[in-house]
């Protein structure tokens, strides 16, 4: 008759290292991933919320930026003074709404379309679209004082081009006329941006499905029909990152009218994210640039949440 052997029973150490064990975190838990998490917390909450938050409690106060100046509780006194007696608010609001309907749709189609032209086979294909996205690694006083100069009236490149070409009728003062500063301006913003974009499409571009472009195309598909049914529903999710950050980098535009116009000429090209800094460090109303800076934060909230909950809901 065999013996069946037994464990032999657990020592009061053994229960105490099982016990240690069993309180220990997972690491796919909250407390285990605690550890890993902490840097980025901290770095977002002093990079991010807590610059936030200070913009938000000075939006209270007068405060003239000084230390030696004793800050005063003004409650909503900043707020109402920007909404009835600041003109040149609703100057800057206008150009920074202009110009965030401009770039929902020049950039966006520019950027689709050389996607769509660079994502086939072509000679010296990826030296063309390294060309294409070098100004978007630019830095943005770099691009201003560029183009600037290209703007120049008396011996910019544009006029001087048209002159040659015959074309002195068109010659302009491009960054000194009212009329026409901002979407001078906006053509430099165009030119730095697209490049960004159309990188973003070529990578959406890949994960289209060959097989029912093919499909589509055996169907009788012509290419309108195929980008219209088949590509443009895959770049879907693409699309939405595009025009998110589109609305974001176009509502804080801030180097490029610094370095071309400085929000001139008769704040025509004011908007407000420059209107906020000009209040903050050159009208020394610290009080008023940080409630500018709160209202553009609430209208950007205001466009790009209601898109991504829209989006998010109908991908489910």
């Amino acid at each position: 008759m065999t013996s069946i052997a037994t464990a032999p029973p657990p020592t009061p150490a053994t229960e105490k290292r099982h016990r240690r064990r069993r309180r220990r975190p997972r690491p796919d838990s909250f407390l285990g991933a605690t550890p890993f998490l902490a840097p980025a917390v901290v770095l977002y909450s002093v990079f991010l919320l807590f610059p936030i938050v200070s913009a938000v409690y000075l939006s209270f106060l007068r405060w003239n930026g000084f230390p030696t100046t004793p800050q005063k509780w003004a409650g909503l006194d900043n707020y109402a003074e920007i909404f009835t007696n600041d003109t040149v608010f609703y100057t800057a609001l206008r150009n920074s709404v202009i110009w965030v309907v401009l770039s929902l749709i020049v950039p966006t189609v520019v950027a689709l379309g050389l996607a769509l032209a660079l994502n086939r086979r072509l000679l010296g294909r990826n030296l063309i679209r390294s060309i294409f996205y070098i100004p978007a690694v630019l830095a943005s006083i770099a691009v201003a004082t560029m183009w600037a100069w290209m703007y120049n009236p008396n011996a910019g490149l544009i006029n001087s081009v048209l002159t040659s070409l015959g074309g002195e009728s068109l010659i302009q003062d491009w960054l000194g006329d009212p009329k026409i500063a901002l979407y001078s301006v906006f053509v430099a913003f165009v030119w730095q941006t697209t490049g960004f974009s159309m990188v973003l499409f070529l990578a959406g571009l890949q994960s289209v499905p060959e097989e029912l472009v093919e499909a589509a195309r055996l169907d009788g598909a012509n290419p309108r029909q195929v980008f219209r049914h088949v590509t443009l529903p895959a770049l879907r999710p693409t699309l939405t990152v595009v025009l998110v950050l589109t609305v974001i980098s176009s509502l804080k535009v801030f180097d490029l009218i610094v370095g071309m116009t400085g929000g001139g000429p008769a704040q025509s090209t004011q908007v407000l994210a420059l209107w906020s800094y000009s209040q903050s460090f050159i009208n020394h109303n610290f009080g008023a640039g940080n409630a500018l800076a709160v209202v553009l934060l609430l209208i950007t909230l205001a466009l790009v949440l209601p898109y991504l909950l829209w989006t998010l809901k109908e991908d489910e």
